[in-house]
């Protein structure tokens, strides 16, 4: 595929000797917090395909790869600037990133189930970057929208606080939500010290996804020893994201959420937890 190189760490036949000579990670201290989150995300993901925008979210997305072999999941390997629209000319490549993992108005209008953005979110710009992107893109190509939007759902995980009726909530002010359905963009809680790690301080395995210089990244992986350390914990959180442990963490995650009510939420919850559970992984400090 014409995307960005990132190693399969499901299937990790590239790996070679790349960690040969690390120390085997600690079990990681956001674990508890991961499972949970990712559970919540599942459930309120409309039974989208998920895709995961940028890097802030790849052990989210690398433990429910493993977890969930047989489900969809993808990666949308783009990075808006802050602060600036995107500009003319990176319009093209966002474009072509997003029909690489079959996202194109086509595609959108006759797929059967929706497609579930996920990210970290503070004040929803990347999400508002993308909806434009793919606004736009629908009214060149003349798809019908109405049907359309009813495929675009938007997951956003945001930092955890104090429970109040008048809370700040992102997806309140800004304009493009209210054009899509009232389900459609959800948001999901995150401790805002693991919220931080994944979105602020986290090594990842690959560049960071600059639209301008994307291509030039399509072959190009980072070997150096950050690099390396941040390849050893994804590739223990891929091994334990198969372990019941976790898938049982998992669907505690789901349990209680109002789309339990829902056929396809239940045979994933059971899919979750039809094992048993051995002694509970323990939650350490960072």
């Amino acid at each position: 595929m014409n995307l960005p190189y990132r190693w399969d760490l499901v299937a990790p036949d590239q790996l070679g000797s790349l960690l040969d000579g690390l120390a085997v990670p600690p079990e990681p201290w956001y674990l508890e917090d991961l499972t949970e989150c990712a559970g919540k995300v599942l459930a309120r993901s409309g039974n989208g395909d998920l895709v995961f925008v940028g890097r802030s979210l790849d052990s989210m997305f690398d433990l429910l790869s493993s977890a969930l072999p047989d489900r969809n999941l993808a990666r949308l390997p783009v990075s808006f600037q802050r602060g600036r629209a995107i500009a003319h000319a990176d319009v093209p490549r966002a474009r072509e990133l997003a029909a690489e993992i079959g996202i194109t108005p086509a595609s959108l209008a006759w797929r059967d189930r929706p497609v579930t953005f996920v990210d970290v979110v503070y004040h929803g710009s990347t999400f508002t970057k993308l909806f434009t992107l793919l606004d736009d893109w629908i009214a060149e190509e003349r798809e019908t929208r109405p049907v359309i939007r009813r495929k675009l759902r938007f997951v956003g995980v945001t930092q955890r606080t104090k429970t109040s009726p008048n809370i700040w909530r992102w997806q309140q002010h800004t304009e493009w939500t209210r054009r899509l359905p009232a389900s459609a963009v959800v948001n999901v809680s995150l401790h805002e010290v693991v919220w931080s790690y994944f979105g602020d301080y986290q090594n990842k395995l690959t560049w960071s996804y600059q639209l301008h210089r994307w291509r030039e990244y399509l072959h190009e992986a980072k070997h150096d020893e950050r690099t390396r350390m941040a390849l050893a914990e994804a590739v223990h959180l891929v091994s334990l994201g198969r372990t019941r442990e976790v898938r049982r963490m998992i669907a505690r995650g789901i349990d209680g959420e109002p789309a339990l009510s829902e056929p396809w939420l239940r045979t994933l919850f059971r899919q979750l937890s039809s094992t048993s559970a051995r002694n509970p992984l323990r939650r350490c400090a960072p």
